[in-house]
């Protein structure tokens, strides 16, 4: 994603092939002792900045986000997928997501899983994101 323009996409990727499940992108550190932690509603608001060059619509409503977990620390785990395994900016969107999470005050260390079970399928969209996509 472009700053400023979810819409306009970065140089591609070359194509590196499938890219293997498990902990992919990490940001973000400790939160200081005292400091509230973030609310899921914001963290969610996060991923709502980062987009799919490839598609006009967010993450989040793109149902890529499988499981947000906060700990009490401000840890946060977040499962993810991709919409196919050969995704050209599959080495990019998952630190995308770390750092838009990571940039919520209130969270630690963010850490962020790549998963192929479920795979991805255009059901798992909101409401909101099949209307954008013309797909009712």
């Amino acid at each position: 994603m472009i700053p400023g323009n979810p819409f306009m996409s970065p140089p591609m990727m070359p194509d590196m092939g499938p890219i293997e499940a498990g902990i992919v992108a990490r940001a973000g550190g400790p939160l200081d002792a005292g400091t509230a932690v973030a609310a899921e509603a914001e963290v969610i608001e996060a991923f709502r900045t980062v987009y799919d060059p490839e598609i006009p619509v967010n993450i989040y409503d793109l149902g890529l986000v499988y499981e947000t977990k906060i700990a009490d620390s401000g840890d946060i785990h977040v499962v993810m997928t991709l919409t196919t395994p050969g995704c050209p900016v599959a080495g990019i969107l998952p630190q995308q997501v770390a750092d838009a999470a990571a940039a919520v005050a209130g969270t630690g260390e963010v850490v962020i899983e790549l998963t192929w079970e479920p795979s991805w399928s255009p059901d798992l969209m909101t409401e909101d994101a099949r209307l954008a996509l013309d797909m009712f």
